[in-house]
């Protein structure tokens, strides 16, 4: 296939906790030359610009006129994956995730933009999808069989709107640090709610508030330091969630007393074998879904200690877990 320009735009549907919604791929070649591949790849909507939406209707596949305006006018966002980070000093060697998590929590109702090396489409599609954000894709198109692989599997995840849990409050003050506090976070698996100022705390929550004497703004110049006290400040044991054996591999979880649903993207760019959670509480494990992975199912799993563990075998790029309570 010749190379083209391929753009997915994730348009949500639900507000937090939806794991994937239905993209649209903006394509520049010929109708009559790629539609065959594009449906073969199960792509049934494309985003093109206005005067090819009445041959790609022609040819079978629903159109979604795009103009260049709206491309323009979105966040670019960093390509997720492992990345090293020389500007930085750290104690230790773990590997630095880049990952966009944290700006779709940011902005719920922002407009995000990707424009991705081959190789990375999938892990950002996969990456866009837990969480409410719109966002479209700039793909290598020999990335296609495997986002179509994600969109596949995505299609068979029953949306959810369960609300995003979190074991700390992080005042969102709008400044660069702010955001890498709460990027930090996310690459630790400490779950976080962003809250606009620190009165909006719960009762009884631990409220990291840059600029004070507690957590001062150059203490987030260190990220592995900063992200490891504030760890030990909340303690693992009340940790809602703790993810073993990979580095690589971040979560997202919503959930109410009753339902959790647990999402992981893995981005160290190879699978990740025997990964073991612990998730605080009584749950029973209704539906593994590992993409790539239909007969996946959960091993090992135990309740004790006031948490339920369990393990996943192998982990390719994303995994959405729906558990309930006992």
């Amino acid at each position: 296939m010749k190379s083209r320009i391929v753009v997915l735009t994730i348009a949500w549907l639900q507000a937090a906790g939806v794991a994937f919604a239905s993209p649209c791929l903006y394509w520049t070649g010929p109708a009559t030359d790629t539609a065959p591949a594009l449906k073969s790849a199960g792509i049934s909507r494309v985003c093109v610009p206005p005067d090819q939406a009445e041959s790609w209707r022609a040819a079978g596949i629903e159109p979604v006129p795009t103009t260049d305006a709206d491309l323009a006018a979105r966040e670019l966002l960093p390509v997720p994956g492992i990345a090293s980070r020389v500007d930085l000093v750290s104690s230790t060697r773990s590997p630095w995730v880049d990952a966009n998590g944290w700006r779709f929590v940011r902005k719920p109702d922002g407009r995000f933009l990707y424009e991705l090396p081959a190789g990375r489409g999938a892990l950002a599609a996969a990456e866009a999808s837990l969480f409410d954000a719109d966002v479209v894709l700039k793909i290598d198109p020999a990335d296609l069989p495997a986002v179509a692989e994600i969109l596949s599997f995505a299609s068979q995840i029953p949306p959810s709107s369960l609300p995003a849990i979190g074991d700390l409050a992080v005042v969102d003050d709008g400044t660069p640090e702010a955001g890498e506090v709460m990027n930090l976070l996310a690459r630790r698996n400490l779950l976080y709610a962003p809250i606009a100022k620190r009165s909006s705390a719960s009762a009884g929550a631990i409220t990291v508030t840059l600029g004070t004497k507690k957590y001062p703004r150059k203490a987030a110049a260190n990220p592995s330091e900063f992200a490891l006290r504030i760890r030990r400040e909340l303690t693992d044991d009340r940790r809602t969630l703790r993810v073993y054996g990979s580095e690589v591999v971040l979560a997202r979880l919503t959930g109410d007393s009753a339902h959790r649903r647990l999402q992981l993207v893995n981005y160290g760019g190879r699978e990740v074998d025997a990964l073991r959670i612990r998730l605080k509480g009584a749950w029973r494990v209704e539906n593994l879904r590992v993409a790539g992975k239909p007969e996946a199912a959960p091993q090992d799993v135990a309740v004790t200690d006031g948490a339920t563990e369990f393990s996943i075998p192998e982990l390719g790029v994303v995994a959405v877990i729906d558990l309930t309570g006992m």
